[in-house]
């Protein structure tokens, strides 16, 4: 059993170090997909603890490695949500100015002039 975790803890640890590692450069998708991974694997491990109730000293070190990531990895994903919400507002702006220009002008509008 202990094979097993060590198995998934070296997984977890690898995928962290993965995106650690590009962190400043990884997209949104790429974070996305880590995350969902990285949930897999730890709720495969927390069965695993509740099964086997303790850890070796090695993947206990492994862990709390992992877990030091998490501030950094959290700051990458509020940086890209402000991005994103940036880039929705801009987006935003831009549709309401179009749609005000479009409301003035209308093509089969007839302009008269006033001679006085």
């Amino acid at each position: 059993m202990t094979t097993h975790m060590d198995k998934q803890v070296a997984t977890l640890v690898d995928i962290t170090l993965n995106i650690t590692n590009r962190l400043n450069s990884c997209s949104f998708e790429e974070l996305e997909e880590f995350v969902e991974e990285r949930q897999v694997l730890i709720d495969s491990i927390r069965e695993r603890f509740s099964e086997q109730s303790s850890f070796s000293i090695e993947e206990e070190s492994h862990l709390k490695a992992v877990l030091r990531q998490d501030p950094e990895i959290l700051e990458r994903m509020q940086q890209l949500k402000s991005e994103a919400a940036k880039w929705l507002q801009q987006r935003e702006l831009a549709k309401a100015q179009r749609n005000a220009y479009e409301a003035a002008y209308t093509p089969d509008s007839i302009l008269m002039d006033r001679k006085k």
